[in-house]
């Protein structure tokens, strides 16, 4: 392993109908479009790993985390308006071993103020007084942003990488209040 501490095990597996029944998919990597392997996805089972899921392909709009476990019936399990008849892309998000860190940002392209991060943020209103995060660059882990304080609301995968612009990713219009580190839950 590097020192990074990446692993990319994990496997997920779709259904067409609740409850496992119908047609499925079995996916252990990224997948940018699964549309030609299923209709629909009513349920699904993680069987290792965690994976971001997506409503369009190539890992665009509205996203929901999913580790270990059998959600039986997708719809009534979502919260934010999304259903699963949507799922067309899903990303695995890799084991990280190591430290945390990310820079957040009060404007797109890095600008107004910042803070930089290394654990969980509730709420940065509270603990920074900033109104919104607008990019960020993340150094080192895997990241889940939220829209709400207390990690609540819909929610964005961030892996390494600079992100000037939220908007520019099909998230315009959102404001980020809470970041959480994807933690060693991902077995």
């Amino acid at each position: 392993m590097t020192n990074t501490g990446m692993n990319m095990r994990g496997k997920i597996i779709f259904y067409e109908e609740r409850n496992f029944q119908g047609r499925h998919y079995e996916c252990m990597s990224d997948c940018s479009d699964m549309s030609s392997y299923l209709s629909r996805c009513q349920s699904c089972r993680v069987e290792s790993g965690c994976f971001m899921v997506y409503e369009r392909p190539n890992y665009m709009g509205m996203q929901f985390f999913m580790r270990r476990g059998e959600y039986h019936d997708m719809q009534r399990m979502m919260s934010m308006g999304m259903t699963f008849d949507s799922i067309r892309s899903c990303r695995i998000i890799p084991y990280h071993r190591g430290q945390f860190r990310m820079k957040i940002y009060e404007r797109e392209n890095f600008g107004g103020q910042s803070y930089e991060l290394m654990d969980d943020c509730d709420n940065i209103m509270d603990r920074y007084h900033m109104n919104d995060c607008q990019s960020c660059h993340v150094m080192d882990g895997h990241w889940l942003m939220y829209e709400q304080p207390n990690y609540r609301g819909r929610m964005m995968y961030l892996r390494p990488g600079e992100y000037r612009s939220f908007r520019d990713m099909g998230m315009s219009g959102m404001r980020w209040m809470s970041m959480r580190r994807i933690m060693d839950s991902c077995n």
